[in-house]
């Protein structure tokens, strides 16, 4: 089951069915979509995806994935997940464009490694994240994650895999 998570201004929980109005413009909304998944998706599209975290990720313990609420309003959308494209957990966010500029997407990603090392006992998250996303790499590599491949996609554009392991100062019990 998907624990709740806070920080200092964000609270991370799995989704409630009131939540799909929120996800819905969250994932239609191009400026956040355009780096999900292989982009921007049908209304319908997006509808069955949020279905699908109710009766298939929850419903058969998959992978965590959160609502990310601050001040009770649902500002985002986090995972972390297996993925085959690395061989490890990769980590997933986005943010409402009205949560940027803040400092609010690296407390969210901060926080979904620090429960890929403390909850899951991982000793390396991956991130994959388009080349073209200038923001997300720019705050991945500000929190110690690193490049280590590219991979062309069929579209012609390249997806950037960065890796962050776990180091002796990440405040996790496995680092003791």
């Amino acid at each position: 089951m998907t624990p709740t998570l806070r920080t200092e201004r964000l609270l991370l929980e799995p989704y409630f069915p009131e939540d799909e109005e929120g996800f819905v413009a969250l994932f239609q909304d191009t400026r956040v979509s355009q780096w999900m998944g292989d982009g921007p998706a049908s209304e319908a599209s997006d509808r069955a995806l949020f279905g699908r975290i109710f009766t298939k990720v929850y419903a058969q313990n998959l992978f965590d994935v959160w609502a990310v609420r601050r001040d009770g309003l649902l500002v985002g959308h986090a995972e972390i997940k297996p993925t085959d494209v690395v061989g490890g957990h990769e980590i997933i966010y986005a943010l409402a464009p009205t949560a940027w500029g803040v400092g609010l997407g690296t407390e969210l990603a901060e926080a979904i490694v620090a429960y890929g090392f403390d909850a899951l006992g991982l000793t390396e998250v991956h991130a994959t994240v388009a080349a073209t996303n200038e923001a997300s790499l720019t705050l991945l590599d500000r929190i110690g994650f690193e490049h280590v491949q590219d991979i062309k996609e069929e579209d012609g554009s390249t997806t950037r895999v960065l890796t962050r392991r776990l180091a002796a100062t990440d405040k996790s019990p496995l680092a003791r």
